[in-house]
């Protein structure tokens, strides 16, 4: 006999986490970590020897005031004294640069790039300049980044190079400026920018890059770059770059996985595959991601250190930040059911304490343990996934969600999701496929995704599916397609082009029309895609290219899709334009097909704050409860729009 677990409210998952994303000060003394304050994350700072069961009232300071926006991103100056924190209005992704002078706590927070309409490209830190930061703004025009150095204390900024008009991003060393620029046939080439011009390094063929090199850190010695390879390979190795000579000279590898590269547009979730010192910018690690994370210790203390770290958790280690001495360390952990368990370790004595666990009101008993499986496509590629049962039910004939990753170039992996988590607590199976397109399980598999939208990449879902239902777990009557992003594209693909498969669909930001995504890329990106959007999907600007894309496209068929639909939408997405949802949702109700629509005025592209989610994640359990059977914390909702 088995018994359903209790129900765990929307605003469990979904709520503001008590503490999280805590990195330690260069003087091993305090810890930045972000905490809730009038319903929004904020930068708060306490002393890391303080007592951390008691609240933060009276013992932690508040240095950022945003009553508007979650803050998602912040760190150190290499000196320890500022924070400095990124931020956008309402996810319109016109990310701005704010600093906080932690040694003058009555000044608020000060935006040091304040200029309307203009987005920060990119952030460096240099560690031999600790006083300093780079940063890329596409303040002179809106499709081209220029380099300035700017002075956090007074907000004043200096052009350091200016972008000749073929520049997609800058790299400072500290001792040299290096500059990347895409060439018509997608390769990349790295150069050095001297007196106003370039002098190539090296060059980097576009099979092997997708967006651009990455990762990509600057040896101390500003003599060179640590970077993911793959020349001559299928996987991604780390290389060490002359910056002279071009050479790539081997540093680590894995015999079966990648590097675990990093995941576009995830950085605050996921840390970097390279374990870096904070203040020297020395190489401590690198990590691999299969089925679970590997890490290579690459310095001799980190190679002390690192085995007192990952015994504090049964959970991969997962954000590292240290004091300048490299004895002070402050750690959290990826877990599939407690995430983000933060840990301080003194390596001086060994001791090591439990700061806080961002949701204590979660009972990781209470949650579905995430499984990694492996599966074999029809034409024989090996698939990545992974399924997650509910709990304290019999896990056979379950009504199930397909729930695909966007991207496509993007990969689920072993983790604490909240989707995941509440979709297995109202008892629903949940598949994670990482189809032929997905990244991190080497260039064939994602080559593979080459011309294949709404065709074998599809063909990965049904064949997932299939498995599920041969298994057992899967009642073929009750599945749902539900993603974001790309995930939502397959959604509406699913229901569109395989009506017959699925008993509902939800697409979340996801596109309907393939050509107006590829002619929206905003101005500043579009050398960026050739080898993602044009090389995989087509260049509308081809008629017979643009032909394939509408055919492949779910607006082509909406007229076949016959199960019920949820849209969703940011009406501020600047990546998919809320017109892809809005063309699906007026063609269905004009002839009477059930589709409900919730479109968000105040997000972007994925929707941040709390209150945001929580509306959303309330719709979108009572849409599959109505179709799919599943169990709900609320009273159904009538389809329709708001």
């Amino acid at each position: 006999m088995t018994t359903a677990p209790k129900l765990i409210p929307v605003e469990d998952f979904y709520g503001l986490p008590v503490r999280s994303r805590a990195l330690l000060s260069p003087n091993g003394e305090t810890v930045a970590y972000l905490a809730p304050w009038r319903g929004r994350l904020n930068v708060f700072l306490r002393d890391v020897d303080s007592d951390w069961t008691t609240d933060d009232a009276g013992t932690a300071r508040r240095v950022t005031s945003d009553g508007r926006r979650n803050i998602d991103t912040f760190f150190w100056s290499p000196d320890g004294r500022y924070l400095l924190f990124q931020q956008d209005t309402d996810g319109d992704e016109n990310w701005h640069l704010h600093r906080v002078d932690v040694t003058r706590p009555d000044e608020p927070a000060e935006d040091v790039t304040p200029f309307p309409g203009v987005r920060l490209l990119g952030v460096h830190l240099p560690v031999d300049r600790p006083g300093s930061a780079y940063v890329q703004l596409n303040r002179r025009r809106p499709n081209l980044g220029d380099l300035y150095e700017l002075d956090p204390g007074t907000g004043a900024l200096t052009v350091v190079a200016e972008n000749p008009g073929d520049i997609v991003s800058w790299l400072p060393t500290g001792k040299r400026v290096l500059a990347f620029t895409v060439e018509a046939d997608g390769d990349h080439v790295l150069s050095e920018w001297i007196d106003g011009g370039l002098r190539t390094i090296t060059r980097f063929a576009g099979d092997d890059i997708i967006f651009g090199v990455s990762p990509n850190a600057p040896t101390p010695d500003g003599a060179g770059l640590w970077i993911g390879s793959s020349r001559g390979s299928d996987r991604t190795r780390l290389v060490r770059l002359d910056l002279n000579t071009g050479e790539q000279v081997g540093v680590d590898s894995h015999p079966i996985f990648d590097l675990d590269t990093p995941r576009p547009e995830a950085d605050s979730r996921f840390p970097s595959s390279l374990i870096l010192h904070p203040t020297t910018g020395e190489l401590l690690g690198a990590r691999y991601l299969g089925d679970r994370q590997e890490i290579h210790a690459l310095d001799p203390h980190f190679a002390e250190v690192l085995p007192r770290l990952e015994a504090l958790s049964d959970g991969d280690l997962a954000r590292v930040s240290c004091d300048r001495t490299g004895l002070r360390w402050v750690v959290d952990f990826t877990h599939d059911r407690d995430p983000n368990v933060t840990w301080f370790y003194d390596h001086i004595t060994g001791q090591a304490r439990l700061l806080f666990r961002p949701y204590p009101h979660l009972d990781p008993t209470d949650l579905a343990p995430v499984t990694p499986i492996t599966l074999t496509a029809r034409d024989g590629l090996t698939l990545p996934c992974h399924l997650t049962l509910p709990v304290g039910v019999e896990q056979r004939n379950l009504p199930t969600v397909v729930l695909v990753h966007g991207g496509p170039w993007y990969r689920d992996s072993w983790c604490y999701d909240p989707e995941v988590q509440l979709l297995a607590n109202r008892g629903y199976a949940v598949l994670q496929v990482n189809f032929r397109g997905s990244t991190g399980y080497g260039k064939a598999h994602t080559r593979a995704g080459i011309g294949e939208f709404a065709g074998r990449m599809h063909d990965d879902l049904l064949d997932a599916v299939d498995w599920a239902i041969a298994q057992g777990h899967t009642d073929p009557q009750r599945v749902a397609i539900y993603g974001c992003s790309y995930g939502g594209y397959a959604a509406l693909v699913g229901a569109a082009f395989t009506p017959d498969r699925f008993a509902a669909a939800i697409s979340y930001t996801g596109m309907s029309d393939l050509t107006d995504l590829v002619r929206s890329v905003v101005p500043f990106a579009r050398r960026l895609v050739v080898n993602s959007y044009l090389r995989y999907i087509g260049d509308p600007d081809d008629p017979i290219a643009e032909a394939d894309m509408l055919a492949r496209s779910p607006i082509s068929r909406v007229d076949d899709i016959t199960a019920p639909v949820l849209l969703i939408h940011g009406a501020r997405d600047v990546r998919v334009h809320r017109r892809n949802s809005d063309q699906v949702f007026d063609a269905l109700r004009a002839r009477g097909a059930e589709v409900d629509y919730l479109v968000n005025e105040n997000e972007g592209h994925w929707f941040i704050n709390s209150d945001s989610n929580i509306e959303l994640y309330t719709r979108l359990e009572r849409f599959l409860a109505r179709h799919l059977g599943g169990r709900t914390a609320g009273p159904e909702l009538s389809a329709g729009t708001e």
